[in-house]
């Protein structure tokens, strides 16, 4: 998924930007290390929940943890990845269901119907059967709007999504999506499969919403840092929209990034597969924390987050 990139400076937008963020998921297949989501007994049921949605970044997808060739080694176990929801639940004191899909696209959350229209999702978990965090056999859409219907004491949905709609075009176009008439259309259509998206959780769901946005892997570079900022702002706005807020995660790593001349690299927050090589994409354990703890103080200071937990013994104790 990480091929060595020698194209021109705006396709470095499309292939810097999120030749990692799509990367290889694992698959709903079996349930292993995951909840199916189900009304049933158990504490699960009774803590107040956090249902996390999106892609490789909530997932916890590590290069470093799969095998090669996938088709003809042992599946991943998916309790090695180690997402920023799993950081963050404890801290909140709501019970986690993960239902992330590494590779997953804006489309593909929406709809199972083709499968063509995927950067990587649908080929570990129905071509390969790995396992995700939570089992599930349609739509990761469906399964949310299944999961809230069936658990009112859902109290936070998170979602990062995006990234590998503009990876799709990457691979997809001739010039690996180089032209603002390509890399346009991308996010107009992003743009309204979160509408679709939101709108459907909305008329399910009425709790706190959170946007995780991505962060840049060198913000000194205005091109790479610039697609993933016009990504995000419809996040925000969207998001904003539907009475959701936003965990500015891009705004956590710059910080971090200053003090490096902006290169994220070197903050020890991504993933280096190779100690003489540049980095992936995915965080490691600590720029999933950095996530996780950006997540908890949106929600932790948020006055309505406040307002809930004061009616629910469950959320005592959370930051705020």
């Amino acid at each position: 998924m990480r091929r060595r990139l020698s194209m021109s400076a705006g396709a470095v937008v499309i292939a810097v930007v999120l030749a990692l963020i799509g990367a290889p998921p694992a698959s709903a297949g079996d349930g292993r290390g995951g909840n199916d989501g189900r009304t049933g007994s158990g504490q699960h049921q009774r803590q107040s929940q956090y249902l996390a949605l999106g892609d490789s970044i909530p997932f916890g997808y590590n290069p470093l943890l799969m095998p090669v060739p996938p088709a003809t080694t042992p599946a991943p176990v998916v309790t090695d990845f180690v997402g920023y929801p799993e950081l963050a639940a404890p801290k909140l004191k709501l019970a986690l269901t993960n239902a992330s899909c590494p590779g997953q696209t804006s489309t593909g959350f929406i709809s199972i119907a083709d499968l063509t229209n995927d950067n990587g999702c649908f080929v570990y978990r129905f071509a390969y059967g790995f396992p995700l965090h939570t089992a599930y056999p349609g739509s990761q859409l469906d399964f949310a709007l299944s999961y809230l219907s069936s658990n009112p004491k859902t109290r936070l949905v998170t979602l990062t999504l995006g990234g590998n709609d503009l990876l799709f075009c990457r691979y997809h176009t001739a010039d690996s999506c180089a032209s603002p008439d390509e890399i346009g259309p991308v996010l107009t259509a992003y743009e309204q499969n979160l509408t679709t998206i939101l709108t459907a959780i909305r008329a399910v769901y009425h709790g706190k919403l959170v946007a995780v946005t991505y962060y840049s892997p060198d913000y000194n570079d205005p091109l790479i840092t610039g697609a993933l900022t016009a990504l995000n702002d419809i996040t925000t706005q969207l998001t904003a929209r539907f009475h959701g807020t936003t965990a500015d995660g891009f705004a956590a790593f710059e910080k971090k990034a200053a003090d490096y001349g902006g290169d994220t690299c070197a903050t020890g927050l991504l993933i280096r597969p190779d100690p003489n090589g540049p980095c992936d994409f995915h965080p490691t354990r600590a720029g999933a924390q950095l996530l996780a703890d950006t997540l908890t103080a949106a929600v932790s200071c948020d006055p309505a987050y406040r307002d809930i937990r004061n009616r629910d013994d469950s959320l005592v104790g959370a930051n705020g």
